[in-house]
């Protein structure tokens, strides 16, 4: 390679650098930084009333998941902490199950309709985002009480005779969840089946297949995209919700955000608050590179 080449080369890799300059001071700034610094309050002992004691380092707050210390000042077995991350795992599953049974059917819905009704349609799945959350949380809590609107409406039909008691139970956080991550798994799917060429599944009628065939074999599989994005969409923020199981659990159904958040206040515990933090980020990183590595396996024709 001649100087003149070498230099060329030089310059297209300065350009490329600055180009990209923006984007990883911003990773940095607001990504890398943040974590750096959330490991090392985990690896921090407590402080007496809040906060950290630097430079005085302990892994107590990452074995406080499995153990705590008894009066004797010896570890003793602790599952409390692990329930507590398996029903916040159970929860956003079942969110992200129910969204997808009833977005599904949605967005084709959707996609099979005039643009023009398609468009009022989309507009009225948009209008919960116009609103603020946290005012719709306490709307679902009118709602779901003893003597709500829910209660009024089923003994007004004669389908219970006394109020059900939905307020502060793993099933009115379910639905708070569902309310309110649904429209993030209509969107996506709705933007596959959007582009899907409608011509395949006619040409799988003329071939013989009723519509279940053709739903199992050619819609299904093409708005594989938009389900897999709507799934990430739902299951990660359920994940780590804090507003909707403090409002709807009424703290009787703890999720891993509501916990986080009490080491950071009332159990003046930041480490293993930030232990946790981190324990839920490698979770969802872990779960995100699973489907990044099956993905890639696909595309190259490889099955794991």
């Amino acid at each position: 390679m001649s100087s003149a080449q070498l230099q060329a080369a030089q310059l297209q890799m300065r350009r490329r650098l600055l180009l990209i300059s923006p984007a990883m001071l911003t990773l940095t700034v607001f990504l890398l930084l943040p974590l750096s610094i959330m490991f090392l309050i985990s690896i921090l002992q407590p402080g007496d009333y809040g906060g950290v004691k630097w430079g005085q380092y302990s892994t107590d707050a990452y074995v406080n998941f499995f153990y705590e210390r008894d009066l004797d000042d010896s570890w003793v077995f602790n599952t409390d902490y692990v329930q507590i991350f398996q029903r916040s795992f159970l929860l956003s599953i079942l969110t992200t199950a129910g969204c997808l049974l009833i977005g599904f059917p949605t967005a084709l819905y959707l996609a099979l309709q005039s643009e023009r009704k398609r468009k009022l349609l989309m507009f009225l799945v948009t209008v919960p985002f116009w609103t603020n959350l946290l005012v719709r949380t306490y709307a679902w809590i009118l709602l779901l009480r003893n003597g709500g609107l829910v209660d009024i409406g089923l003994q007004g039909a004669g389908l219970t005779e006394q109020p059900l008691g939905f307020l502060y139970t793993d099933t009115a956080v379910i639905i708070g969840l569902l309310y309110t991550f649904l429209p993030f798994m209509v969107l996506p799917i709705y933007t596959s089946l959007e582009k899907l060429d409608w011509r395949l599944v006619e040409a799988s009628f003329d071939l013989g297949a009723n519509r279940f065939q053709a739903l199992k074999r050619i819609i299904l599989p093409l708005s594989m995209p938009g389900i897999v994005a709507g799934v990430i969409l739902v299951f990660i923020p359920s994940l780590g919700n804090y507003i909707i199981p403090e409002l709807l659990g009424g703290g009787k159904s703890l999720m891993i955000g509501n916990l986080i958040q009490l080491q950071f206040g009332s159990s003046h515990n930041w480490p293993f608050g930030a232990a946790l933090a981190f324990a839920l980020l490698s979770f969802v990183l872990l779960a995100m590179l699973g489907y990044s590595l099956r993905f890639k396996a696909d595309s190259n024709g490889v099955r794991p």
